[in-house]
């Protein structure tokens, strides 16, 4: 199917859930608690506009880089988290209302007055907003926290002893842009240096962005400090941004860019290959451009261990035939928000966390940063410190 064709039934499924849950919202906050007609055409013409505002926020955080236009995609998405519990909430609410009654009619009670049915309708509206502000008030304190240090340890297949307790700290998804910048990636960094790695892995989706308008921040990854140096993979949000602008900034601030090729680390006394391919996402980019593992593992010697760095957690038991033993990977966000952690967990096959795959391995990051609201519910952020084992 051409890009275009996808691009116009992405749109519409956007337009259909965001028109079909504000109308949704609409219904519960004021149809049915009993407002005045005036009081209902204001709440219409509110809830439209916020509707309208998520439907372009992307563009407006993309073209108004101002005060003005940064504030106006921060409060947008900031609403798509709100009016994602306030959803919940109501629908909640709505549930038990119709299950007690459910049980009058069966006990045979009398019917509830008007009075009394419109009372209980506005009681559920102001608890669903309150729970909607308080789980969306502790996601954004949890997503702007610093991230949680993983440890892991893996062992790689075919590892040297000389280079058991090799450390490669991860860091994916940071998604640097309108809401977060320069302060919270030197954070990264410091925090980063704290864990004394041999090399640093960043798995993609590291901006939302031109480079003309981000790299002053992304910079600060220069101060990165390891053996090996800081390796970078493309993302998918690299290729909305300029992936070829991006590979060659982040190539002149010091950071080596693994385009569907491989380094061999180490010296004599023992070696391994780091192996990076572009986003799973665009394997079939037109141009050359996208995901091909045959391309960067092309000319490696298979007795030498080799870790992937990959930015969707795709193509792994591929990849592990091929020779690799690990494969590190993000994009997932570990679904970012409950419930959508559920939807994740169900659309992917290692969502999260470490898993074995016959005799390697892939470990997903739940991602350091955020996409979309800047809440996260069940889904810390995390800074991944792997520690190679033989």
């Amino acid at each position: 199917m051409p890009s275009p064709a996808r691009f116009l039934i992405f749109l519409l499924v956007v337009t259909l859930v965001l028109g079909g849950g504000h109308l949704y919202l609409y219904r519960r906050l004021f149809r049915d608690t009993g407002v005045s007609s005036r009081t209902r055409k204001v709440g219409a013409v509110v809830l439209t506009a916020l509707a309208l505002l998520l439907l372009f926020a992307r563009v407006v955080s993309t073209t108004l880089h101002s005060p003005a236009g940064d504030a106006l995609a921060v409060f947008a998405w900031c609403w798509m988290g709100v009016a994602l519990y306030l959803g919940l909430s109501l629908a909640a609410a709505r549930l038990a209302l119709r299950f007690a009654e459910w049980r009058r009619r069966r006990s045979q009670a009398a019917p509830l007055l008007p009075e009394r049915r419109v009372f209980l309708a506005r009681a559920a509206a102001g608890g669903a907003a309150a729970v909607a502000l308080g789980v969306s008030s502790y996601g954004v304190w949890r997503a702007f926290c610093p991230p949680v240090i993983r440890e892991v340890a893996v062992k790689l297949p075919g590892l040297p002893r000389t280079l058991d307790g090799f450390r490669i700290v991860q860091m994916s998804d940071i998604h640097i842009g309108d809401i977060l910048g320069r302060p919270f990636l030197e954070e990264l960094v410091r925090r980063c240096n704290a864990l004394k790695p041999d090399l640093v892995a960043v798995t993609g989706d590291l901006v939302d962005g031109t480079v003309e308008h981000l790299s002053p921040a992304v910079a600060a990854l220069e101060r990165l400090t390891s053996r090996h140096g800081t390796y970078f993979i493309m993302g998918n949000h690299e290729y909305y941004s300029g992936d070829v602008e991006w590979a060659e900034a982040l190539t002149g601030m010091g950071i080596h860019v693994l385009r569907n090729r491989f380094v061999t680390l180490g010296d004599a006394g023992g070696r391994l290959d780091l192996v990076g391919v572009d986003d799973y996402g665009h394997r079939d980019a037109r141009d050359g451009r996208g995901y091909d593992l045959g391309k960067a593992l092309l000319g490696r010697d298979r007795d030498r261990p080799a870790v992937l760095l990959a930015h969707q957690p795709r193509g792994v038991e591929d990849a592990l035939s091929q020779g690799v033993g690990l494969q590190l990977s993000g994009h997932t966000h570990g679904g970012q928000l409950f419930p959508i952690t559920l939807v994740v967990q169900a659309s992917y096959r290692y969502p999260a966390g470490l898993y074995r795959v016959g005799e390697g391995h892939v470990y997903t990051s739940r991602g350091t940063g955020f996409w979309g609201p800047p809440m996260r519910i069940g889904s810390p952020p995390e800074i991944t410190a792997v520690t190679l084992l033989a």
